[in-house]
């Protein structure tokens, strides 16, 4: 079952972000994440610069497949024509990819040592132009495609305003639902109060909602997070939780876990983000018998 035929049979999908790997070999990707093969819908790959390497999304994307994982090609119109976006996705449909993901000014994290800190900006607009010209069987000058590609469409949305979500963020998801978003991904979720008056607000909307967890696994990865990407996301009990206890990865996993399980009553699924722990995951699903 793809990731949108989960989404549209109301499961409480399970997905997560892999960081592409530097080079060509992804033999490495592959021996981790076989570990959770089966227990995860879906896998995220971000569009990244590691040191002035850009990393192959598609390529890792194209792997995944060929390893029958289901893919999530996430990609941004930042310095990208009609014409770049086109030819990316025709050639992710050629690929059998079927996922996509875009972000509105959000950041995403990744490296190792969360030594990278990427900032993206996503003109909805021109990219969903392109997707529409696709799915009716033409390219955007009017020409005649080889059939019609057919994408699982997630968007990236702010989830800490809580119950004051802003009209314009509002107004900017309607139009994101309306161009035929299939589901929004929230930015990381540690607050459950908080994200339960988010989704009364956007209810109406009728989208599928995934949150976003972090796999914070020490109290230095928590003050890195509110110091170098925004103030107060850790919150302090959680930081003091992992910075007393004698095993950090059992107080990581009861957090994740916790949290997991008060987001099932709330939204339609969760999106780790590893940051570099994607051999660690299984460990997490283990704890949410998933």
């Amino acid at each position: 079952m793809g990731l949108e035929e989960s989404l549209k049979s109301k499961r409480f999908v399970v997905t997560s972000e892999v960081q592409p790997p530097i080079g060509t070999g992804i033999q490495d990707l592959v021996r981790n994440i076989e570990k959770i093969r089966g227990r995860i819908d879906a896998l995220t790959v971000p569009e990244l610069k590691i040191e002035g390497l850009v990393t192959d999304t598609l390529g890792t994307c194209r792997a995944l497949k060929e390893q029958k994982f289901d893919p999530i090609l996430q990609t941004t119109c930042r310095e990208k024509s009609r014409v770049d976006i086109q030819e990316h996705l025709l050639k992710a449909s050629e690929s059998g990819i079927e996922n996509i993901l875009t972000f509105t000014e959000d950041y995403r994290i990744t490296g190792d040592s969360l030594q990278e800190i990427m900032f993206f900006h996503v003109d909805s607009g021109k990219l969903f132009s392109v997707i529409e010209n696709l799915r009716e069987g033409h390219d955007i000058s009017g020409r005649e495609i080889p059939g019609k590609p057919k994408f699982c469409i997630g968007a990236g949305i702010e989830a800490g305003w809580g119950k004051k979500v802003p009209d314009l963020e509002l107004k900017e998801m309607e139009a994101l639902a309306g161009m035929g978003t299939h589901y929004f991904l929230t930015t990381p979720v540690f607050d459950l109060d908080a994200f339960s008056q988010f989704i009364k607000r956007v209810q109406p909307l009728r989208v599928p909602v995934i949150a976003e967890i972090i796999l914070v696994r020490s109290a230095e990865m928590g003050l890195f997070l509110n110091k170098h990407v925004r103030p107060g996301m850790v919150p302090n009990h959680i930081i003091e939780k992992l910075a007393k206890a004698p095993d950090k990865e059992k107080a990581s996993i009861e957090i994740i876990r916790d949290l997991v399980q008060g987001l099932k009553d709330l939204c339609q699924g969760v999106h780790f983000i590893p940051i570099g722990a994607e051999d660690r995951i299984s460990k997490y699903l283990d704890a949410l018998r998933l």
